[in-house]
């Protein structure tokens, strides 16, 4: 009670007190009605404490708080860091002295002392640098220091696409001197098959080439000649084409048959050649069977009757062997060889001449050549043999030229998809009497575009099933012979390429470029934002006329979702044919 009653008379004098310090006297009760003056010193401080809360009693509901003693708030520890507060911002001026870590003394001219002065130096005071002085002349060198960065940087960059277009002439002249020199071997090419002519596309570039020489000596003379003279004249031309079709055909004659002694020799080799086969060293192994035994001997004797001269002694060995070797079979075949053995036998006896048993050496090759190619005589020549099937009756067809009954594969097949009418060897004659096309260039713009869609996409089908025909009807009839972009009329130098490279190639999604052209197109990502609008309806249209012609072709339509135009007019009956009932006898069917 004694503390709660002086906290109440502190509090009470706290509030009426305005001087720092008062001196307070509180009469205390010490025992009962004994009372003791007590005098009480009360420290004001300018710090506002804070309220810490109290009690309320439930009876008499007086308040009593929770107060502080009447001491000094506690400091808090100086934690080293200078701390300003708001009440002074006033400088605390002070005086220090400072000594040098190293002493050092100086001798000054005096009263019997000299110093001497020849190595002192001058110093005058410069001009005074003010502060944006000294950042302007930094700004200055700065600005100098990037100018030059930058110059280096630009000479750089300069370099740099020197370089670059050094490197795209070099790329250009590459390409130049690399379509050059392909010309050049084209040419090569050509001149070779002209002087030296082997197959049958070398020979038709011969026909081709004899035409174009007539065609332009006969204009010539119809240009310059007239009455007489121009009939006189056209003979002799006609005369000469004779001529020259005669030796072609001598040539031609010579060629196929050094062509087909090599296909004999090439058919003979394969045939007596061992098995072959490699382990898993990576080693050869060859084995001989009995059928390759028998291919051997049968090759020797036939390498030894082809022998053109050779001695009558040596002969008659050969043709003693080749007898011992006919005679253990029994057949018609057989039997001719071995009496035209006896018959050269004979002629050799009564001294006839080398050169009148020519023919009947050929005979006694062709029939044992014969003997060789058959299965049941030589067990090793099954696998060589073109065997042919056993049911002909869908496989052969009638050829309206030559009158014959030929395999399909004799046939070429025509860009609407039917067969032909003649076979290919009717084709080529026919070829060599009137028009005298060459299509080797055809056949080379074919395989490279085969070669390229091949090298993009191995799943394509469509330029496989294109021919050399479709080729030519679209380079001629659809193109009209010349570059879609420059106009180039350079039938050796065109090439296919794609017309969106997005989409694989077809009839209807090519363009015909030159070779310079191909790579400048194939880099074009967006067709309508690199060509005109009047170019792009020009091609388009060019791809209507492919798709219209190709459409013809079942083969083409059905692979590509096309229908042809018989089948069109089928699904459009069918469709307009509503469906009824047809009663016949017994049995309801729906149409």
């Amino acid at each position: 009670l004694l503390a709660k009653t002086v906290l109440c008379n502190i509090k009470s004098c706290l509030a009426t007190t305005v001087s720092m310090a008062a001196l307070l006297l509180f009469s205390v009760s010490v025992n009962e009605g004994v009372f003791k003056e007590v005098v009480v010193e009360i420290e004001r401080s300018h710090q506002k404490k804070p309220f810490l809360g109290g009690y309320r009693h439930r009876l008499t509901g007086a308040e009593y708080h929770n107060a502080a003693v009447q001491t000094l708030p506690k400091k808090r520890p100086d934690r080293g860091v200078l701390v300003h507060s708001l009440g002074t911002q006033t400088a605390e001026l002070k005086s220090k002295l400072q000594q040098c870590s190293v002493n050092m003394s100086t001798q000054m001219t005096g009263i019997g002392c000299y110093v001497s002065c020849v190595n002192d130096k001058l110093v005058t005071p410069v001009k005074y640098v003010t502060a944006d002085e000294y950042h302007g002349r930094r700004l200055d060198a700065v600005i100098c220091l990037q100018s030059y960065v930058r110059r280096w940087l630009a000479q750089e960059e300069v370099e740099q696409l020197r370089r670059e277009r050094a490197r795209r002439l070099a790329w250009f002249d590459l390409q130049e001197r690399k379509c050059k020199e392909e010309k050049e071997a084209q040419l090569r090419e050509r001149r070779r098959r002209w002087m030296n002519p082997q197959t049958r596309e070398d020979f038709n570039l011969l026909y081709h080439a004899l035409e174009k020489w007539r065609n332009e000596e006969e204009e010539q003379i119809n240009c310059s000649l007239r009455g007489a003279e121009r009939k006189a004249a056209l003979c002799a031309l006609l005369e000469q084409e004779m001529e020259f079709i005669a030796a072609i055909g001598r040539h031609q004659i010579n060629v196929e048959a050094i062509n087909q002694d090599k296909i004999i020799r090439n058919f003979l080799n394969k045939a007596a050649a061992a098995h072959q086969w490699r382990s898993a060293t990576g080693r050869l192994f060859e084995m001989d069977s009995v059928p390759d035994v028998r291919a051997r001997a049968l090759k020797e004797i036939y390498d030894d009757i082809s022998k053109f001269p050779v001695d009558q002694q040596e002969r008659r060995h050969f043709l003693e062997k080749l007898r011992n070797t006919v005679m253990e079979h029994e057949c018609q075949l057989v039997w001719d060889i071995i009496d035209l053995i006896d018959r050269e036998m004979d002629l050799m006896g009564r001294d006839v001449k080398e050169h009148n048993l020519e023919g009947l050496r050929k005979r006694i090759c062709t029939l044992f050549l014969q003997y060789i190619r058959t299965p049941a005589f030589n067990p090793k020549v099954i696998k060589l043999l073109k065997v042919k099937p056993y049911d002909l009756q869908h496989d052969m067809f009638f050829c309206h030229g030559c009158q014959r009954y030929l395999w399909s594969a004799d046939f070429g097949s025509s860009t609407t998809g039917c067969r032909s009418r003649r076979c290919r060897n009717c084709t080529s004659l026919d070829n060599v009497a009137r028009p005298r096309d060459d299509n080797s260039v055809y056949q080379n713009i074919l395989r490279r575009l085969r070669t390229d869609e091949h090298r993009l996409n191995p799943e394509t089908s469509i330029p496989f099933l294109l021919q050399v025909d479709d080729i030519r009807y679209l380079i001629e009839k659809v193109w009209s012979s010349c570059s879609a972009l420059n106009g180039s009329r350079d039938i050796y130098n065109l090439v296919f390429a794609r017309w969106d490279v997005q989409e694989d190639w077809s009839p209807w999604n090519c363009i015909l470029l030159s070779k310079e052209e191909i790579s400048a197109h194939t880099q074009v990502e967006h067709i309508h934002k690199a060509y005109e609008t009047t170019f792009i309806q020009w091609v388009e249209q060019k791809h209507s006329m492919a798709r219209q012609h190709f459409s013809k072709n079942p083969v083409i339509a059905k692979n590509l979702g096309l229908y042809t135009l018989a089948e069109q007019r089928q699904r459009l009956f069918v469709t307009k044919q509503p469906k009824r009932l047809i009663v016949a006898k017994d049995k309801t069917r729906s149409c």
